[in-house]
């Protein structure tokens, strides 16, 4: 990969502006003790006019440049991500790094490498130019990215490009890099990020997953960085495949053409009422999650979407804060382009009611379905689940005794057994899901 060529200018030691500043307060950190991104780097003279303007934003007003912040948007902000060279996982200590690339690129697909990428931003993996996380991977962004991929070994921004193809920004999709290889400081001012897909349908601003002082983490990004955006460059790992290999049990819908763009976050979650709500139900019940909000795909957002939601996040082999029921870009991206793992008939326990162990299933005997327990629900299950109820010792909340009428006592009832199972949060939320039921009604 050749980097862009350009000279750099040496900028006034005394310096107050907020670039200079900032290295100042860093410097003691730098591995080469110089100022490792500088927002006017060192040498002769600027080619390119157009280069100077780039590469002096931060020195002359580091936030005008910017698009306008947003929830999780920072003007101003420059990583402080050194990186360290080429090495094996582990460092030295490890197996030694071939001189020769492999001959056959380790295969993976989007949702894998997404999947990668939030292990470390769960665990707010530190960031490290000499540390190796229990992967082996380096805990710089080169190292996070090298992870993400699943090469096998510690890559740098100088060597990325020789696993991946150069790509253009309309065709971005999650998994794809933006890698910036400055030539005049490689190991100081280069950095790589991880796309995670648009969060706006004017496509300013992506997730980007990164590695950087001081964690992992996930953040809604101006396209294409906050800083040099001009010199970051889209590359597409040469090993990716769109997606997952698609279930045969339930058909979900055929990659269309003009696929909807994501878009946003803002426009899902609790008091969401437009038309990309309905759009997300209708797409979840075509890959088997309608069971999960069995009324007709709607404007409204209703915790049903969200279990729904979780279910096909968890179809990916998604946990933790990966399957939260809220769709993210890629979650997004795998239900509009038909891509990823559908939802079977025994997936996701924690959506429907019961523990986040993932022991139960959803073909447990007798269990009629959540849709039967719900306000407004008039039905002999109610009264079978009351009486039941009433013969384990949880029935303090009944005033006249079970009836086919769902109440809110029906509902403080329910809760009381679940927690009395130790579970809490959404796992004890009073309506019944097959776990409970199976639980409720051991012999």
């Amino acid at each position: 990969m050749e980097p862009p060529v350009f000279e750099e200018i040496d900028p006034a030691g005394d310096c107050d502006c907020p670039g200079c500043a900032h290295w100042r307060r860093v410097l003691p950190q730098s591995r080469s003790g110089r100022f490792p991104g500088h927002p006017a780097a060192r040498g002769t003279a600027l080619v390119v006019a157009a280069v100077a303007s780039t590469t002096l934003a931060a020195h002359a007003a580091p936030a005008a440049a910017l698009p306008p912040a947003g929830p999780d948007v920072f003007a101003g902000e420059e990583p402080e991500a050194p990186q360290g060279p080429r090495s094996p996982l582990h460092g030295q200590a490890g197996p030694p790094a071939g001189a020769e690339r492999p001959a056959r690129l380790p295969a993976t697909t989007r949702a894998d490498i997404i999947a990668r990428a939030r292990t470390w931003v769960t665990r707010k993996v530190p960031y490290g130019v000499t540390s190796y996380w229990s992967d082996g991977y380096r805990q710089d962004c080169s190292g996070y990215v090298s992870m993400a991929w699943g090469l096998p070994g510690n890559e740098w921004t100088g060597s990325l490009g020789d696993y991946a193809e150069r790509i253009t920004k309309a065709e971005l999709q999650p998994g794809d890099v933006l890698l910036y290889h400055n030539a005049g400081d490689p190991y100081g001012g280069s950095h790589v990020v991880l796309f995670g897909g648009w969060t706006d349908a004017s496509r300013s601003q992506y997730a980007a997953y990164e590695q950087t002082v001081p964690h992992t983490r996930r953040r809604t990004t101006p396209y294409a960085y906050w800083n040099n955006s001009s010199r970051y460059v889209p590359y597409r790992y040469k090993g990716v495949t769109d997606g997952a290999a698609r279930s045969t049990e339930a058909a979900g819908p055929p990659a269309a053409e003009g696929r909807i763009p994501f878009p946003g976050v803002a426009y899902f979650g609790p008091g969401a009422d437009n038309r990309h709500v309905a759009e997300l139900g209708r797409l979840l019940a075509g890959r088997g999650a309608g069971r999960f909000h069995p009324a007709a795909p709607g404007p409204r957002w209703t915790d049903g979407v969200r279990r729904a939601v979780r279910a096909f996040q968890e179809a990916q082999g998604w946990r933790g804060a990966a399957a939260d029921g809220l769709p993210g870009p890629l979650t997004w991206e795998l239900l509009v382009s038909g891509g990823g793992r559908d939802v079977h008939s025994g997936d996701s326990a924690s959506a429907t009611g019961g523990p986040p162990s993932g022991s139960s299933r959803h073909g447990v005997r007798g269990y009629p379905g959540r849709a039967l327990f719900r306000p407004g629900a008039v039905n002999d299950q109610v009264t079978r689940l009351g009486e039941q109820l009433v013969r384990k010792g949880f029935g303090r909340y009944y005033a006249d005794g079970p009836g086919p009428r769902w109440s809110e006592a029906d509902r403080r009832n329910v809760e009381a057994f679940q927690r009395a199972q130790g579970w809490r949060g959404g796992a004890a939320d009073g309506y019944p899901g097959p776990e409970t039921w199976r639980r409720l009604f051991l012999s």
